[in-house]
């Protein structure tokens, strides 16, 4: 049986979640910081382990970008990812004015997952592409 815990992450569980599917790692300040300005969280646990994450960033009314949905690889399969995936849109859907704008990268192989929430791979229609960066401090 599943655990769903509202705005529990931690530094901790999030280290150890994104970890196992070999996320990049950060440094635990950096996740602190990051955290508190977390609107929205979920934590799926199995027996009182962690299993599962993913959280909501952005102004709370008119941009949310899904961040950091990971479930391990032994319990992958299970419907964890739709489960928290779910409870995500959940809060966007009543937090979000008419009209919000929903983003996400999704890890590569991983977007046929995400178009069943009703996301769609850019280009698209009047949309361009979708471009990021990583920062490198030490340049």
């Amino acid at each position: 049986m599943f655990q769903i815990e509202k705005n529990k992450l931690t530094p901790d569980i999030y280290t150890s979640v994104r970890g196992s599917v070999g996320m990049v790692p950060y440094e635990k300040q950096d996740i602190e910081k990051a955290l508190e300005r977390t609107l929205f969280s979920v934590v799926v646990s199995e027996d009182g382990e962690p299993i599962g994450i993913g959280r909501v960033v952005g102004d709370g009314r008119i941009v949310f970008f899904i961040k950091d949905v990971a479930v391990v690889p032994e319990k992958q399969g299970y419907g964890i990812g739709t489960l928290i995936m779910q409870k995500l849109m959940e809060y966007i859907k009543e937090a979000g004015t008419e009209n919000a704008y929903v983003g996400l990268m999704a890890l590569k192989g991983k977007e046929k997952f995400y178009e069943k929430f009703g996301f769609h791979i850019r280009p698209y229609q009047n949309e361009g592409s979708g471009m990021t960066q990583y920062l490198d401090q030490n340049k």
